[in-house]
């Protein structure tokens, strides 16, 4: 599995105990709403399955965790900071009404000063944020999706009406 053909849903904060449990955290919406018997961790590039043997949800955005195999805090150490996955066909169905941030690619972009920038090729997920990212000028720039930058969004012309602080542009076109 590849991390395009899977979605991120948190990382291992910290070890617990001595027998290989681990905290999750979770950085996606309702966490009670997914199938958590499998899931991957990104270690060097790689997806790396981890069988979940159980696990307790708390009501922190938090979960505790024990995987097959990882039986002491030796084999748990090594997950700390790693971000987790799940495959794609494992996402929860979504209302019609219900829009995420990943819905914006393939939006055009417009910006309030700089007029159409372009497309936008990806959408990447961090820690606190979603980034886009667009081809503008044969340069990639990319800006955080959030409301001081999104001034509308137009699902069915599929525009995205932003407002990029003044400079941003010039940091990826003026090296």
């Amino acid at each position: 599995m590849t991390q395009e053909e899977s979605f991120y849903i948190g990382y291992i904060t910290k070890t617990k105990g001595l027998k290989g449990e681990v905290q999750l955290y979770f950085e996606y919406d309702e966490p009670e709403l997914l199938d958590l018997d499998v899931v991957f961790a990104e270690i060097s590039g790689k997806m790396v399955p981890f069988f979940v043997s159980s696990y307790k949800l708390q009501t922190n955005s938090t979960g505790n965790f024990y995987f097959d195999d990882v039986d002491h805090i030796d084999k748990a150490q090594v997950l700390v900071k790693k971000k987790i996955y799940l495959p794609l066909d494992k996402m929860p169905d979504r209302s019609e009404d219900e829009f995420h941030y990943n819905d914006l690619k393939g939006f055009i972009v417009l910006d309030e000063t700089h007029g159409e920038l372009g497309e936008v090729i990806a959408v990447n997920e961090y820690p606190q944020q979603f980034v886009a990212t667009v081809m503008y000028k044969n340069k990639e720039i990319m800006f955080p999706l959030n409301e001081d930058m999104i001034v509308e969004i137009d699902e069915e012309e599929e525009t995205i009406l932003v407002d990029l602080p003044e400079g941003l542009l010039d940091i990826y076109l003026n090296p």
